[in-house]
């Protein structure tokens, strides 16, 4: 169940992966997350020989084609929750910075999953003068339940461009589940012991899974 989940998160956070769209595209979550699917999946199966002969190709990918449309400020700030104004200044920097790599090694590990999954988007909404979005999206794979998605995408009141921040899969947060994770670690032994854990995630080696041990 537990690959299964990770499977998951290797077919959606392909989907927030992007690339220097149009303005327009931009300016629309729906259309952005949309387009991007079929683009980053074309990737990803065209790189497919240099991944499995070398899978850290794979944290390449993530950092050039995923960091850029992600809020992870955003994400990191959130993840700290009360333990912002705690933090001095130079924790704070620290923390958003390991974050960032964290967040590249955690997809960058989920796609050692990749197995081609396809993914049916619901139809958007009126998002006019909103400042946060949900997309919904169904991932369906052939032998398996079909497994519903949704992408929170927020916008950038300066520039006006949407980024991703958060991902759902099956009512489950990734966000929240950060916040969780580290809620504990964060009240008892602070910022820099979550920073360190989060470094040694970061040094772990991404490796490509059999995908018979992923059902």
């Amino acid at each position: 169940m537990i690959k299964r989940w990770v499977t998951v998160v290797a077919a959606a956070s392909m989907l927030v992966i992007s690339f220097a769209g149009t303005a327009q595209e931009k300016q629309n979550p729906y259309k952005l997350v949309q387009d991007v699917a079929s683009a980053t999946f074309d990737r990803i199966r065209q790189e497919q020989p240099n991944i499995k002969q070398n899978p850290e190709v794979l944290r390449d990918i993530m950092e050039q084609e995923l960091l850029p449309h992600v809020d992870y400020r955003f994400s990191a700030f959130m993840v700290l929750g009360k333990h912002f104004k705690k933090a001095s200044n130079a924790e704070k920097v620290e923390f958003v910075k390991v974050f960032r790599e964290y967040l590249i090694t955690t997809y960058a590990l989920a796609m050692g999953y990749y197995d081609d999954q396809k993914v049916e988007f619901q139809p958007e909404t009126n998002f006019e003068n909103k400042k946060t979005v949900t997309v919904r999206a169904v991932v369906k794979e052939d032998g398996r339940p079909d497994i519903n998605i949704a992408f929170k995408v927020r916008r950038n009141k300066k520039t006006n461009e949407w980024k991703a921040y958060d991902m759902i899969a099956e009512g489950i947060s990734m966000l929240s589940s950060k916040q969780s994770e580290f809620e504990g670690i964060l009240r008892q032994q602070g910022v820099q012991v979550v920073i360190d854990l989060m470094k040694e995630k970061i040094e772990q080696p991404i490796k490509i899974e059999d995908r018979s041990e992923a059902s």
